[in-house]
């Protein structure tokens, strides 16, 4: 089977390989949960490739994203629930619905406005969801309030992030950046108590609680968090790239190496010229 750019040949190449009789073994034995991390995983490679801003791997990564949106759709073809075309034609009708002012008449002419009618849009879109949900007879997924929505399966600093937002537009939010640090300090404090207490089931609780409060602030400073922590963790990989090349220049590992030795060099790593 040929390369091609037409989706319908990957489409084919996945049905090729959950083939019963001729497909790949590893292929056939996957399930909706078993590749669900992969799945993740892929997500996060594509984050990769941008914040790298290496073109190349990105579209490879994108590929490999793809890949796993048709695997999904695959596995749910198999068992009479959804094809790959049904996807694209809920994405498509969504994007449509939800873009009024692109589409049909709207008067969001704002990125504000047009951020407000997108929650509005997937406000009634929920209370058709769970209508239908009601029909079948299925369960309610969650009370019903400000923070449903809010998928309790996103990365946890997303989700708070999320939950935040979801507060704001009802007002429940700091009108600025000063009053989060002054609770990031307040909770800080809340930790240290708790660690000098030795109760470390409390210390765990006020560590989420700081780095929930944190997250608050990355928001009001409009930064994402997550990207500020991967700049962090590039630079620290930079920094202790230099600590480990310097031991080694001496003749020693950092495991030969004591604490005050490491520290010196990485203070002298930090007054290099800037990671860019």
């Amino acid at each position: 089977m040929e390369p091609s750019r037409d989706i319908s040949r990957l489409i084919e190449i996945m049905a090729a390989l959950r083939h019963p009789e001729t497909g790949c073994p590893w292929d056939i034995k996957q399930d909706f949960n078993s590749i669900k991390p992969y799945t993740i995983e892929e997500a996060y490679e594509v984050a990769d490739a941008i914040e790298r801003n290496d073109p190349e791997d990105l579209c490879d990564e994108l590929g490999d994203l793809l890949l796993q949106v048709v695997f999904h759709a695959r596995l749910a073809e198999e068992q009479g629930l959804f094809c790959f075309e049904d996807v694209v034609e809920a994405i498509t009708r969504k994007m449509v619905r939800r873009h009024p002012h692109v589409f049909e008449r709207s008067e969001a002419d704002t990125p504000d406005k047009v951020k407000a009618q997108w929650a509005d849009i997937k406000a009634e879109e929920k209370r058709e969801r769970a209508a239908r949900r009601a029909a079948r007879g299925l369960p309610e997924t969650e009370t019903p309030g400000q923070l449903t929505g809010v998928p309790r399966a996103l990365p946890a600093l997303m989700e708070a992030l999320k939950l935040q937002e979801a507060a704001s537009r009802v007002g429940f939010d700091w009108g600025a950046a000063g009053p989060v640090l002054d609770k990031i300090e307040e909770e800080i404090a809340e930790l240290r108590a708790e660690i000098d207490g030795g109760d470390r089931t409390r210390a765990a609780d006020e560590l989420g609680d700081v780095i929930f409060a944190v997250a608050n602030l990355a928001r009001h400073l409009k930064t994402d968090p997550e990207h500020a922590l991967r700049t962090t963790n590039t630079k620290f990989r930079t920094r202790f790239a230099h600590v480990e090349a310097e031991l080694a220049a001496g003749g020693k590992t950092p495991a030969e190496a004591t604490l005050d030795e490491m520290e010196a060099l990485w203070q002298a790593a930090k007054i290099k010229p800037r990671e860019s």
